[in-house]
C-alpha cells in the first residue's frame, strides 16, 4: 500500500460526511441572519399614497353646484395635521357666488378642511366688498359652504363711509346677507 498524500487525499470528503453532525448545527447558527424582519427595508411601496406636499404660488376653485364660487390664492400651501387638510400662507381670496358683487378676502393663514368643506382664515383676516366700500377685520374667521355661513368667534369689526361697528363674534349668512352680531355690540355713526 502507497502512502503518499495523495492518496489520502479522498479521506477528506469521508471525514467531512461522518463529523458533518458535530459541526453543522453551530455554524448554520451562527451564519443565520440577525435581527427581526423590518418591512420598511424591503423596498416595498406602500399601499396608501404619500400626500405630503409643499407649493409655491397655488390657486385653489371652489365649486357648488357647477357654479364657481370661491377663488383662493396663497402664497404657499402645503399639507395639514391631519389627511385632507391644506394649510396656506398669504391667503388672498375672492367669493363670487350667487353673482354677486365681489367679496375680497385676505389674511396671513388659512385652512381648508376638504371632507368638511370648510375654509379657516386666520390673522389679520380682512373682507372688502368694493362696491360697497365696506371693510370686515376679524382675526378668525369661519367659512361653511355646506350652510354657506361664515362665523367670527372672536371680535369684529366693521367701517363703512357711514358707520363703525365692533361686536364680540359674529355670524354671516351668505345665501340671505343676514348678519347676527354678539357680546357687547356698540356702533359709531
Amino acid at each position: 500500500m502507497s502512502h503518499s498524500p495523495r492518496n489520502l487525499l479522498w479521506l477528506l470528503p469521508l471525514l467531512f460526511f461522518v463529523t458533518a453532525p458535530l459541526w453543522l448545527e453551530p455554524v448554520s447558527h451562527f451564519l443565520a441572519p440577525r435581527g427581526g424582519y423590518d418591512p420598511r427595508f424591503s423596498g416595498q411601496a406602500s399601499t396608501t399614497p404619500i400626500q405630503n406636499f409643499i407649493m409655491d404660488s397655488v390657486s385653489i376653485t371652489l365649486t357648488s353646484k357647477g357654479k364657481e364660487e370661491w377663488q383662493i390664492d396663497a402664497r404657499q400651501a402645503y399639507t395639514g395635521e391631519k389627511d385632507n387638510e391644506i394649510e396656506m400662507v398669504g391667503v388672498s381670496a375672492m367669493y363670487i357666488g350667487k353673482e354677486r358683487e365681489p367679496t375680497n378676502i385676505e389674511s396671513q393663514r388659512g385652512r381648508y378642511l376638504v371632507e368638511a368643506r370648510e375654509l379657516v382664515l386666520i390673522d389679520q383676516v380682512r373682507i372688502r366688498k368694493p362696491t360697497k366700500q365696506e371693510e370686515l377685520r376679524t382675526d378668525l374667521l369661519h367659512y361653511y359652504d355646506a350652510t354657506k355661513m361664515a362665523h367670527s368667534p372672536g371680535p369684529v369689526e366693521i367701517i363703512t363711509p357711514d358707520f363703525r361697528l365692533k361686536a364680540g363674534n359674529m355670524d354671516y349668512d351668505l345665501s340671505t346677507d343676514g348678519y347676527d352680531f354678539g357680546e357687547r355690540v356698540h356702533v359709531n355713526l
